[in-house]
């Protein structure tokens, strides 16, 4: 019988996630490494995970840890129950793009750190899978490749640092011979077909920034928007391509860039929202280090703007990205990446009917 480890829940990927994976393997149960804080939170996403998915009930245990402790944080007793754990999905990181160092490094790499030592402990080693993000990348200018890793990139912020360092701790226990996959997602955003989102943050601050505006909005034109490309994908593509690829034995190994092969240009985000929200877009020409050095220096100009500094980047981003891996595997399931004129109306639809999301992530 498969025994699910599951860190990062009741995150939005992980919520998602969890009862598909239980789904595609009938008589396997998970357990839920969940952060004190979060437990009552977690108790209510299972209970409500009862009623849409009821192939769940029962099946799911919750566990009080700390992923940035060692030993996760957990008793004796509750450390041997683990024994059984065939697989090992970790989810739980920072997604924020001004997190301090120290908290992104306790979290992403030290986390990651001890996932892979509780791996290394079992009897048998489990199947891992760790997910990443297409920003290990940094500032690489270029196409960047899912095989690629350490090319000498800068980071723009620890996140992205951070990430990138707990990936190589992964890789370099997949070269130690831990059976393991790497998934690369972009900038997560909403479900495709409801809009559905946990917090509004990223291209969600473009759109605020949009809306706060009046019928003619001006935009920084921070590089050509019509080379940039910003690699949005929605929640459900990834959760169902994490969820096919991790039951096929080729995926042992390998690391998928999950995002949009065709991924909109930020001109084509900008008109996308702009068009949604009935304004019309004057671009003006900005220097983006200008951009972020205003946005970060000059009080009150981060909320006026309801931008965060670190979004200038990814507006401006040199990068690009190649998922060979994940089309060529993907091939067959029916799983793709909708494109984003599909679903950006979603998006801000949910946006509009639920202010009281907001852009706060999970710690």
């Amino acid at each position: 019988m498969t025994t699910l480890l599951m860190t990062g829940f009741p995150g939005f990927l992980g919520s998602a996630l969890l009862p598909r994976l239980l789904a595609r393997r009938p008589g396997s149960r998970a357990v839920c490494l969940v952060q004190g804080q979060y437990l009552e939170t977690a108790e209510e996403r299972i209970r409500g995970l009862e009623i849409t998915d009821p192939q769940t009930t029962g099946r799911v245990e919750l566990v009080a840890g700390d992923i940035t402790v060692p030993g996760l944080g957990l008793s004796p007793d509750v450390r041997s129950s683990l024994d059984a754990v065939t697989e090992v999905w970790h989810l739980a990181a920072v997604y924020d793009l001004h997190v301090a160092h120290e908290l992104a490094r306790n979290v992403n790499v030290g986390g990651t750190a001890n996932i892979l030592e509780l791996c290394w402990s079992l009897p048998t080693p489990p199947r891992l899978h760790h997910v990443s993000t297409c920003y290990v990348s940094g500032t690489f200018a270029g196409e960047f490749s899912e095989d690629a890793i350490d090319e000498g990139q800068a980071f723009r912020n620890h996140y992205e640092a951070t990430k990138f360092t707990a990936e190589l701790l992964v890789r370099q226990a997949m070269n130690r011979g831990l059976p393991a996959t790497v998934y690369r997602p972009g900038i997560v955003v909403g479900d495709s077909e409801t809009g559905e989102t946990q917090k509004f943050d990223g291209p969600y601050f473009f759109a605020s920034f949009l809306k706060r505006q009046g019928p003619v909005a001006l935009v920084p034109r921070l590089a050509d928007p019509d080379r940039v490309r910003v690699y949005l994908v929605p929640r459900d593509f990834v959760v169902s391509a994490m969820d096919e690829l991790s039951v096929i034995d080729e995926s042992v190994g390998r690391t998928y860039a999950l995002a949009d092969p065709q991924a909109p240009t930020a001109r084509e985000i900008v008109d996308a929202f702009a068009d949604r929200l009935g304004k019309r877009v004057v671009w003006v020409p900005t220097f983006p280090g200008l951009a972020r050095a205003a946005i970060d220096t000059v009080p009150g100009v981060s909320r006026l703007l309801g931008l965060p500094a670190e979004l200038v980047d990814y507006f401006a981003s040199p990068t690009t990205y190649s998922t060979v891996n994940t089309q060529r595997d993907l091939a067959g399931t029916g799983v793709e990446c909708p494109p984003f004129s599909r679903y950006v109306d979603r998006l801000l639809d949910f946006m509009v009917d639920h202010p009281e999301v907001s852009s706060r992530a999970m710690v």
